[in-house]
């Protein structure tokens, strides 16, 4: 949700943790963000921006992955999320906030096909 009480759409994200790789942290993030366990299978790419919190700016950077749900339940259970949804691939671009996260899913058909191709 945003500021206005708006539902924003975006990819699960989070932090590293000590002693965690950033391909850890990522299936973490999505299970205790979605409920879903994962394995990662591709890179998606980094993004870069600014916010403020307070009166100080902060720079993030957060790096995507592509991974393979492998079980759990899709829930919404955490507290920073709202609502979490499985969507067709062909629809996740057009209902993201975010035109950086739109940019980094639109890669992912050449990246499956990618994957197929290797196996």
């Amino acid at each position: 949700m945003d500021r206005r009480g708006r539902l924003l759409w975006s990819l699960p994200k989070g932090h590293v943790e000590n002693g965690e790789t950033m391909q850890q942290a990522a299936v973490r993030e999505v299970s205790e963000e979605t409920g879903i366990r994962g394995r990662v299978i591709g890179t998606l790419g980094t993004i870069r921006f600014w916010f403020v919190i307070g009166d100080r700016r902060v720079h993030k950077t957060v790096h995507h992955y592509l991974l393979l749900a492998e079980g759990g339940e899709l829930n919404a259970d955490d507290s920073e999320v709202a609502d979490v949804a499985w969507v067709p691939l062909t629809d996740v671009a057009g209902r993201l906030a975010y035109a950086d996260e739109r940019r980094l899913v639109e890669d992912v058909p050449g990246l499956l096909a990618g994957i197929a191709d290797s196996a």
